[in-house]
C-alpha cells in the first residue's frame, strides 16, 4: 500500500493541473448555480408567510441556512462529469493503456475525483463565502462540540458514497453505448431523496424510515442534519452506522462493476 501511495499522489498532482484549465468554467458553474438559491428564498418566504409558524422544527431561517449548507456541501462532495470522463476512457479503448500499467482504475480515478473537488473548493470559495456573509443572520453554530468531527467524517463518507455509486455508473459503458439515460434517473432519485430539493426530516415519519435505509439519504442530508444538530445522541450514531455500511457497499459494487465490465470488454475483444 505504502509503495503504490506515491503513483496516486502523482495522480492527483496531475489531476490538480488538468482541471485549473477548466477554472473558469467552474466559477461560472457556481456563480450560476447560485441563481435557485434566490428562488428558494422567495418560495419559503411566501411559505412561512402562509402557513405561520415553523414546520417540523425548521423556521424560515434555518430552512434558508439549510439551503446554504446543501450548497457548500454538494461543492465538496458532489462529483463533476466523472461518470462522462469515465465512460469516455471506456468507450474510445483508452482503458486499456490501464491494464498494462501497474495502477488500480478506481484508485486512479479516486485521486482524480478528490483532485476536482479540490480546484473545485478553492474556486467556488469565495462566491459561497460572499452569500454565507449576506445570510449570515441565519447562520447559527453546532452547541455540542461532538457535531464538529461528526459532520466532517460523515462528509468524508458521502463524498465517497457519492463517487462510488457515479463509477458504477459509469461502469455500464461496459455494455451500453449512451449512458445518460442512467445519469439522470439516479441524479433524479439523488436530488429529491438525498435533500437537495427539501430536508427529508419534513417528511411523514414512515417515510422518512424508509428512506434512512437508502444511501441517498448519506450523500448530502446526513452531514448537514449532523451539523444542524438535527441528528443528535443515538439517532447520529445509527446514521453513520449505516452511513459505513453503504460506503462498504457502494466500493464494493464499484468494483465488483470493473471486474465484471472489464470480462466482458475483453470477451468482445476490447
Amino acid at each position: 500500500m505504502t509503495t503504490a501511495l506515491p503513483k496516486y499522489v502523482a495522480v492527483f498532482k496531475l489531476g490538480l493541473q488538468n482541471t485549473f484549465v477548466y477554472r473558469w468554467n467552474y466559477l461560472l458553474r457556481a456563480v450560476f448555480g447560485l441563481i435557485p438559491l434566490a428562488g428558494t428564498v422567495f418560495l419559503w418566504r411566501a411559505v412561512f408567510n402562509e402557513k405561520g409558524g415553523g414546520m417540523q422544527g425548521y423556521d424560515y431561517g434555518s430552512m434558508i441556512y439549510y439551503y446554504l449548507l446543501t450548497i457548500l456541501v454538494s461543492n465538496l462532495v458532489t462529483p463533476t462529469e466523472d461518470e462522462w470522463q469515465i465512460a469516455s476512457d471506456i468507450r474510445e479503448g483508452q482503458i486499456n493503456s490501464f491494464l498494462t500499467k501497474p495502477l488500480n482504475y478506481l484508485a486512479y480515478r479516486f485521486s482524480i475525483f478528490l483532485s476536482g473537488r479540490l480546484v473545485y473548493t478553492i474556486v467556488t470559495i469565495l462566491p459561497i463565502a460572499l452569500i454565507f456573509l449576506y445570510f449570515r443572520d441565519f447562520i447559527t453554530w453546532p452547541k455540542d462540540p461532538i457535531a464538529y468531527p461528526a459532520a466532517f467524517v460523515s462528509l468524508i463518507m458521502a463524498a465517497m458514497i457519492q463517487f462510488f455509486i457515479t463509477y458504477s455508473i459509469a461502469m455500464m459503458a461496459f455494455w451500453i453505448l449512451e449512458i445518460s439515460t442512467i445519469v439522470f434517473i439516479v441524479y433524479s432519485f439523488e436530488y429529491f431523496l438525498g435533500g437537495q430539493m427539501f430536508p427529508v426530516d419534513i417528511m411523514p415519519a414512515g417515510i422518512q424510515a424508509v428512506m434512512r435505509w437508502l444511501p441517498f439519504y448519506y450523500e448530502l442530508f446526513c452531514p448537514i442534519a449532523i451539523f444542524l444538530e438535527r441528528l443528535q445522541g443515538r439517532a447520529m450514531v445509527e446514521a453513520l452506522l449505516i452511513q459505513i455500511g453503504w460506503v462498504i457497499a457502494t466500493w464494493l459494487l464499484a468494483h465488483r462493476m470493473w471486474k465484471r465490465g472489464l470480462g466482458h470488454y475483453q470477451a468482445v475483444g476490447g
